[in-house]
């Protein structure tokens, strides 16, 4: 078994450092089955100078190969990466995530494991992602109930035999806004009947800046991609499953509508509450609050979509 680590990056140099540092620590058990391993890192258009500092840094990653293409979104640098891969298994984590010394062995050990209770390797090892917004010191931060993803198929640490991904056609490149395209590839692997096996001991600690009100506005526009994204979503895969998982039900309309006041408890009627929860420290809390307008904010972009789709098609 040989690992192709695949990593899109865009803007992220300073904790991009702390993400390759992390997997250059890896410790491989003598006698498994894994014969090494290679960093693939996309660049997908950095503007911040991140293909000259790693050109610069070359000699402290030895592991990384690195690509560079214009900006397209992290489905295209995710393909390329795969494309350019030497590994038999891919391991598709972010930028922004640090790794523990294990992180390799776990999704190895997980990999075999499942391959000898399945049978065969129509698997794939999905590892634990924590939040965290400490820089100096990511891998402290302890699990936390809001941690937990049921996602199928998630690129924040996520290991899967590569010829798998080749045999669904990697990730659709439409797919060039905020959101989906992981879980999109989750939707046709699971048509393979690939089995998820769950991987708790190969950790990622995934790095986001403590939330200021500063954050809002992109945080909103995110969320106005992710409904648009998730409108080609259900183009692709219309199912209850998929309209549900992207909030395009009365329900979820109903919902955010009831808890915002139909919009009323927004960003700025909210903002100085939100900003004296920060001011005692609890800025993971205000987060998880502003959560409440952000679904608001995606559940009308994924209707404002779909609205946009059907006028289309009923002037054609």
């Amino acid at each position: 078994m040989f690992f192709s680590v695949v990593i899109p990056t865009y803007n992220r140099r300073p904790i991009l450092e702390k993400c390759l540092l992390a997997l250059e620590k890896q410790h491989l058990r003598q006698g498994s089955l894994v014969t090494g391993y290679e960093v693939v890192l996309v660049d997908d258009g950095s503007t911040d100078g991140t293909l000259e500092w790693l050109e610069a840094n070359a000699a402290k990653f030895p592991h990384v190969r690195r690509f560079a293409q214009s900006h397209a979104g992290p489905a295209a640098a995710r393909n390329l990466g795969v494309e350019q891969a030497l590994g038999d298994t891919i391991i598709f984590i972010d930028s922004d995530l640090v790794v523990t010394e294990n992180f390799l062995q776990a999704h190895a050990d997980a990999l075999l494991q499942g391959e000898k209770t399945l049978g065969s390797d129509r698997l794939f090892t999905y590892g634990r992602v924590i939040n965290t917004c400490n820089f100096d010191d990511p891998t402290s931060e302890p699990y936390k109930i809001t941690d937990f993803s049921a996602a199928y198929f998630a690129t924040g640490n996520v290991a899967i035999a590569r010829h798998w991904l080749i045999a669904v056609g990697l990730f659709d490149t439409r797919f060039q806004l905020y959101g989906w395209e992981d879980l999109e590839l989750g939707v046709r692997l699971k048509q393979l009947g690939l089995k998820l096996i769950k991987c708790p001991d190969a950790v990622g600690y995934h790095w986001h800046p403590p939330f200021s009100l500063a954050q809002i506005p992109n945080l909103i526009e995110k969320e106005i991609q992710r409904g648009r994204m998730g409108v080609l979503f259900y183009q692709k895969h219309p199912t209850p499953e998929v309209r549900m998982m992207i909030q395009m039900t009365p329900l979820h309309r109903l919902l955010w509508g009831l808890l915002t006041l139909g919009g009323r408890l927004n960003e700025k009627t909210m903002a100085g509450f939100l900003q004296q929860l920060i001011n005692r420290g609890q800025t993971q809390l205000a987060r998880e609050i502003a959560r409440i307008f952000l679904n608001w904010y995606n559940v009308q972009g994924v209707y404002a979509a779909y609205a946009e789709i059907q006028q289309v098609r009923k002037n054609n």
